[in-house]
């Protein structure tokens, strides 16, 4: 194919203009905004509300088990990732991406209204439940479609920025959702925030989704799937293809996202807000102050996340992530003794410390996977090796930190949970060659299909 393909790109996988940059980098951003404020909404309201208002009937282990709910969702993205990625190769980035986001506000407004316990019994931590599995089977789909569509538009040596802008949605998802719950803690105060307060953060994802559809509606289709559609290349079944010959790299692939995963869950999946809130702990600090912290350590993880992505364009990906696993293992070790002052500050310190690291290893995240898979069977790659990664990092993060408190009384074998599991993307990382600036584009199918895997000619 010669001259521009559809949108007006070119068949190098570039944007014309300047202007289309910024519309897909907006895009991005504001769509994954979105999805990860629904997702992390849940996980905050279980360590703050749901464990009193659906679990806490179920026994002394109900905090235990609202966590378990947080990990129950991951369960279901590889479904939503197979789907995705499945119908992503065949039909497109976009329309995979509009569905994903329909299907995640839909599930968190409907968390909004749902009745607690006490009004309808053990069907509304059942409701609870699948709802949140809705959540994870859309959040399985989101993140390969928003990844590629930056990465596959982005210039060749402008990836790693690129890609960091659906990136950078999960801080900005997290600013959001503590942020809003720490504004209904003051609204709302005690007891009002139990009845009611809580629920209008659910609520206000239906007016997010109407803006993250208008913005994602405005984009031009990925150029390299363009191009795969216009040659009538699209693979039949990627998924197969896939697993056929890329199965280990899926795996490899898998383990570095389970190592910043499983860290960034700590905040992310409620848990420190849980732990340093909860009334009958050995901290007990007031939820506002707690959820402004948080909402701080996610500014810093925000900007660590996008100096990442625009430094892996100079360094390399294998180089910035191997300085983001020193950075994010002396984060680990400082995160609970500053927590466990009791006092906000130190908290927040020990937060921000660890989002560095954090950033490192989850910036460049969109173009290194872009990078690894061949482009007939990219989408599907990438959504099955994250999908896989949080089920074995972030799923049940929370729960194990809980059940490890629980049982030694200290958060001393945390830190070495956390520790160990960011050693593990470590030795993953240093299982891969470095593909920064490898073309993309259908044209170079037999070089992409090179394995990235040290000692492997072939996947």
């Amino acid at each position: 194919m010669s001259g521009q393909s559809q949108g007006g790109f070119t068949p190098t996988g570039t944007i014309a203009t300047a202007a289309d940059r910024r519309r897909v980098v907006f895009a991005t951003v504001v769509g994954t905004t979105v999805e990860w404020y629904d997702f992390f909404i849940y996980a905050t309201a279980v360590g703050l509300v749901f464990g009193q208002l659906f679990f806490a009937p179920l026994g002394q282990n109900s905090a235990l088990i609202g966590f378990a709910t947080v990990g129950v969702s991951f369960l279901f993205r590889p479904l939503g990732a197979f789907l995705a990625g499945h119908f992503g190769d065949k039909l497109g980035r976009k329309t995979v991406l509009m569905w994903t986001l329909i299907l995640m506000g839909a599930a968190t407004a409907l968390i909004g209204v749902l009745p607690t316990y006490e009004a309808i019994g053990m069907m509304a931590p059942i409701l609870l439940v699948l709802l949140r599995i809705l959540q994870g089977i859309s959040a399985g789909g989101e993140w390969g479609g928003a990844v590629l569509m930056a990465v596959e538009h982005a210039p060749k040596s402008k990836r790693g920025v690129f890609g960091a802008s659906p990136q950078i949605g999960v801080p900005l998802g997290l600013l959001l959702a503590s942020g809003v719950m720490a504004l209904m803690t003051v609204i709302a105060p005690g007891d009002q925030f139990l009845a009611w307060g809580w629920r209008v953060p659910f609520l206000l994802s239906v007016v997010l989704i109407l803006v993250g559809y208008y913005v994602r509606r405005k984009v031009e289709e990925s150029p390299v799937f363009a191009e795969l559609a216009e040659r009538k290349e699209k693979a039949r079944m990627p998924i197969v293809q896939l697993f056929a010959k890329h199965a280990l790299l899926v795996v490899i692939a898998a383990l570095v996202f389970a190592g910043n995963n499983a860290v960034g869950y700590m905040t992310t999946g409620g848990y420190i807000q849980g732990y340093a809130t909860n009334p009958e702990g050995s901290i007990g600090l007031e939820k506002g102050p707690v959820l402004w912290a948080v909402a701080g350590s996610a500014v810093t993880w925000l900007f660590s996340t996008l100096f990442a992505g625009w430094i892996s364009d100079r360094i390399g990906r294998r180089t910035t992530y191997i300085i983001g696993w020193v950075l994010q293992l002396g984060g680990v070790f400082a995160l609970f003794p500053l927590v466990n002052s009791g006092e906000i500050l130190p908290l927040f310190a020990g937060l921000a410390i660890l989002t560095i690291g954090l950033g490192f290893t989850y910036g460049p995240q969109a173009a290194l996977y872009a990078e690894l898979f061949p482009a007939s069977i990219r989408f599907s790659g990438v959504s099955i090796s994250y999908a896989i990664g949080a089920i074995a990092g972030g799923a049940f993060a929370p729960t194990i930190a809980t059940a490890i408190v629980s049982a030694t009384g200290s958060t001393d074998a945390v830190t070495w949970y956390l520790a160990g599991m960011t050693v593990l993307g470590l030795i993953a990382t240093l299982l891969l060659r470095d593909r920064s600036g490898i073309p993309l584009g259908p044209d170079h199918e037999e070089e992409q299909a090179v394995s990235p895997i040290h000692g492997m000619s072939r996947a």
